[in-house]
């Protein structure tokens, strides 16, 4: 059984992820693995007191993930992924350790969680990474008005998007990444970048090789 292609959207809250993970989705009839942010119990004390939640979230996180994406590589379908499992420890847990958010002992034992179970994972054959600046990212996040989401800065916010070009950076010397900078390139609507990205899918797994 051959494996489905997996492919992977990236990128900071609020940058449009989980919309264009729908819109894909429903384009190209690939089955979709959602971030479970609503379903998280840790996200509401989180936002409200992060050195004390930020462990717990980032571990109830990285269970959700690796489950799902051990589902993924299983499959032979094609799949989308609303973030990543290596999100969590090159983006989240890493800024929340910096900023003195997460100790030093709970990060070192995530870092240790995360090596041993991603050493069981496929990883994606095409990651899209979504960026946008920090105003935007904001102005977005506000727009959605979710309650846990309102505390959030844009300290913060610049911080996760430090962290998501370093690891880019890595990432595609690793693997291949097609960066989106939703700032210049729209993707709401019919636009050329969604077709042109909708085609480019098509063309690396076309609806044939499902059968």
């Amino acid at each position: 059984m051959s494996a489905g292609f997996f492919l992977a959207i990236a990128g900071n809250i609020g940058v449009g992820k989980t919309e264009l993970t729908n819109r894909l989705s429903a384009e190209l009839g690939w089955a979709a693995h959602y971030e479970p942010v609503i379903q998280n119990p840790y996200l509401d004390p989180f936002y409200k007191d992060m050195p004390r939640w930020s462990f717990h979230l980032q571990i109830y996180f990285l269970g959700e993930r690796f489950r799902a994406q051990v589902e993924i590589g299983k499959s032979s379908l094609p799949f989308i992924q609303d973030r990543t499992i290596y999100e969590d420890a090159e983006i989240f847990a890493k800024t929340l350790w910096h900023q003195g958010s997460m100790t030093e002992v709970d990060y070192q034992n995530y870092v240790a969680l995360f090596n041993c179970m991603v050493g069981f994972l496929r990883p994606p054959d095409l990651i899209v990474y979504l960026k946008a600046s920090p105003d935007t990212l904001m102005a977005r996040i506000g727009k959605r008005g979710r309650d846990s989401e309102k505390t959030i800065g844009i300290d913060y916010i610049q911080r996760l998007n430090t962290a998501y070009d370093d690891w880019m950076l890595r990432a595609a010397r690793e693997g291949e990444v097609l960066e989106i900078d939703t700032d210049r390139v729209a993707l709401l609507g019919e636009t050329p970048t969604f077709r042109s990205l909708v085609e480019r899918l098509k063309n690396r797994y076309p609806p044939q090789a499902e059968l």
